[in-house]
Formats: C-alpha cells, structure tokens, sequence
C-alpha cells in the first residue's frame, strides 16, 4: 500500500464499502488494486481537489474532462465495473457527500483522510473545464434558454460531428435488421440508420405530394430521404443555426431545395400546418417535464386529421416516486444541458392526453447500444483529428457520454422507443392497416 495509488485505494474502499474493482495509478508512478484489471490513472493533485470540492459524479466528471483522470485498458469495462459500484448499487447506494462525511467520521479512515487532505495540495477549487454549460439564462425550457442548451450541444462543428456519425450524419438510434446478424459480418452503420430513415417513413405512411414536418431536423437526414424516396415536400426545424447550414446544402446538392425547406425556429413558432406527417426523432428528450403536455398538443395541432406522427425518443425507468428524479450532472453540465428523460409510459400518457390514438410502441434498445459503440469507434480512429477540431476536452466528453450509455442501453438502464400516434378524426377511421406493422396499408 506504499505509494500515493495505496493510500487512495484504502479511502476509496472505506468510502465505498467495497473493495475496489480497478486498479490505481497514480501520479508518483505507484500503482494498486487487482492485477489486470482496468486501471484509473490519476496524473495529478488537481483531479484530488475536484473530488474533494464536488465528492461523486460531477467532481469524477470534471477530472476526466479536463485530462485529470483517464483509464488505461478498456473503457467499458472499466466503466460497467465502476456503474456495479457507484451508479447501480439501488436504493442502499449513499449519497456522494454524506458517504464521504461518514466514511471520514471512522477512526480508521480519519488518518488516511489527513494523508488524502496533504496529497491534493493546496486547498483551491480547480476551475471547471471550459466545456462545462454556463450558467443559462432565462426560465427552464423558455425559447431563449432552449435555444442556449442546443447550441451548447449541436454548434461544436460539423466536420467534428461527421468523423464520429459517418456519411449519414444522423444523430439518433440506428435500426440494425437481420443483415446485422450475417455471417459475413453485418450491415454497416450507415445501412442500419437508412433502414431507420426508411421505417420510420412507412410507419408514417408517406405518399407523395405529402406534406412532412420533421421537428429537431439535426442535419436534414429525415427530411432529406423522405423528400427524395418518397416524393413528400418536407420542413424540417432545428435551433442549431450550424446544423442548419449544413442541412441546406445537403438539400441543395441533392437537387430537392424546390420541395424541403430547412428553418431555424422552436415547434412552438410553426404557424404553417397543417402537415400529413410529423417525425420528431431524437429531439424530445430536450422538451421538459414542465412543457411536455405543450409539446404534444402543438404536434396535435399540425396534423391533419388522420395524420401521424412518430415519436421517436430515450427513455428511463419509472420511479417508485417519481418527484425524486435528478438529472444527472455529468449529462446536465457536459452534454445535453436541461435535457430530462420520462418512462414511456408517461410519454405515451401525455400524447394520449392531447388528444393522439397510440397505435403502437416499438422497443429498440439494443439498438442504440449497437449504434453508440460504432460512434465510440469513429471517434476512437480520428481521436487526433476530433482533438484539432473542436478541444481535447470535448472530445472526452464524446467518449465517455456515448460509452457510458451504450452501457447504460444494454443494462436496461434507459431504453429508447418508437411511438406511433394518429390524430384520428371523429369518424374513428384511423388509416392504419388491420395488420400490426405493416405500415404501408
């Protein structure tokens, strides 16, 4: 137990109440815990201050973004290692700062918690990386902060978001079929995100001379495959003046400017409906709590009667009581900044509520596990090229996000859903065929 990495690894283990799953590395070269497992490295003071300052997730989070902490062997299994510890050990789990205050209160620790005091050096909170949201203006959820979140998140640069998405540059669970499962070593990613464009379209039941309103159109992907396969005129909306930019000249090169329009404007600023269709894939889980029920009865609204649309969106588990759900900090403060997930349930409860008929909920979790480690990889074989484009930081912020939830995706921690919902008129006649799934009726 000599060295900085032994001393650590006693607080660590007192604190948790467990041994420790991980090896230790620390900045003195010493080194503990069990022999080939992943190891944590500590390359300095500094990451001891932040956790000392902000014990838990947001202290770990600010080190591992500003190059503190790191891991060397492989990350997943350093983290699911680390989630069977910290984040999924239920309700007998403590709280980060009072498990420290009780574990430092014990004579056994108190002395190796002086030792841990001297080794962070001098008692100044480390300034947050630079990749941490600012402090956001206006009311939760109003336009202007809305508005703030998503260029938090989307306006770091296409070129960055390009090396991780590839050529699809769609931002939201891919669809792996059967081909995924072939001998001769499966459909690539950009094969499972057309075929997820191309479901979604026949669930929506897209004729041509429709008209299709995709909400949270990221970079025109959805828009850009219904206008050209099945002949719809398309408005797609983004608050990501970025992603904007980028969709247009897409929709231009395609020769489809004359039938989709690309704006930058809120689904709560559309006055041109009504629309056949509406896909909003990936962009609820930035909606709220407090503005969902605003959100589908908006949606409602720019649907014809008979019309559909496709929510496709993440999801958590219920709660027992659901007044105690937190967001968690890293996500709130590195990558989706007010973003809140609901069980589908309640998804499916407030569409209901605004008036849509549910016609049916499509589970696809393990997909997104699928999806996001193939993001992990892209990142992984352009690390340097993704470090120049945006920050070394943002770029672990991108890694350790998408690899901690395609864990999160696979543990059946948060899942992700399709729900298809009609504005079905007063004659009930929804449009749907009489056989499940078979969407082109």
């Amino acid at each position: 137990m000599a060295g900085a990495a032994g001393r650590l690894t006693k607080i660590a283990e007192e604190v948790l109440g467990a041994p420790l799953p991980v090896r230790i590395r620390a900045w003195d070269r010493s080194e503990s815990g069990p022999p080939g497992a992943p190891t944590l490295v500590i390359r300095n003071r500094r990451a001891l201050r932040r956790l000392l300052f902000k014990p838990g997730e947001l202290g770990l989070a600010r080190a591992w973004v500003a190059g503190d902490i790191d891991v060397d062997g492989d990350l997943y299994t350093a983290l699911d290692l680390l989630a069977g510890m910290i984040w999924e050990r239920g309700d007998a789990a403590p709280k980060p700062r009072a498990a420290v205050l009780r574990a430092l209160a014990r004579p056994e620790v108190r002395a190796g918690a002086k030792e841990l005091l001297s080794l962070a050096g001098l008692p100044v909170p480390p300034a947050p990386p630079a990749e941490e949201a600012r402090p956001r203006r206006g009311a939760l959820h109003s336009l202007l902060r809305d508005r703030q979140a998503i260029s938090h998140h989307y306006d770091v640069g296409n070129d960055f978001y390009a090396l991780v998405l590839g050529p699809s540059m769609v931002y939201s669970c891919a669809y792996w079929g059967p081909t995924a499962e072939a001998a001769d070593g499966a459909a690539t990613l950009e094969d499972a995100q057309r075929d997820k464009l191309d479901l979604i379209c026949r669930k929506l039941g897209l004729k041509e001379g429709q008209r299709l309103l995709d909400v949270g159109c990221g970079w025109g992907s959805m828009v850009l495959h219904a206008a050209r396969e099945y002949g719809v005129r398309a408005v797609g909306v983004t608050l990501s003046q970025e992603q904007a930019t980028y969709a247009r000249k897409r929709i231009a090169d395609a020769g489809l400017a004359d039938r989709v329009e690309i704006r930058v404007q809120d689904y709560r600023e559309i006055t041109d409906g009504p629309f056949d269709a509406i896909s909003s894939i990936g962009m609820a889980e930035h909606v709220g709590r407090a503005r969902y029920a605003e959100y589908a009865s908006a949606l409602y609204a720019l649907l014809k009667p008979g019309g559909r649309l496709l929510n496709h969106q993440i999801a958590r588990r219920p709660l027992a009581d659901e007044e105690t759900y937190r967001v968690d900090e890293f996500i709130d403060r590195y990558v989706f900044p007010d973003g809140e997930l609901a069980p589908v349930g309640q998804t499916a409860g407030q569409l209901e509520d605004a008036g849509f008929e549910v016609r049916d909920v499509e589970v696809i979790r393990e997909h997104y596990a699928l999806t996001l480690r193939q993001w992990v990889a892209n990142l992984e074989a352009h690390w340097a090229e993704a470090t120049r484009l945006t920050t070394p930081g943002r770029a672990r912020v991108w890694r350790l996000y998408m690899a901690a939830s395609a864990l999160s995706f696979e543990r059946n921690r948060i899942g992700v859903n399709q729900v298809l919902a009609v504005r079905t008129p007063d004659s009930g006649a929804a449009g749907l065929p009489l056989r499940a799934r078979d969407w082109r009726g």
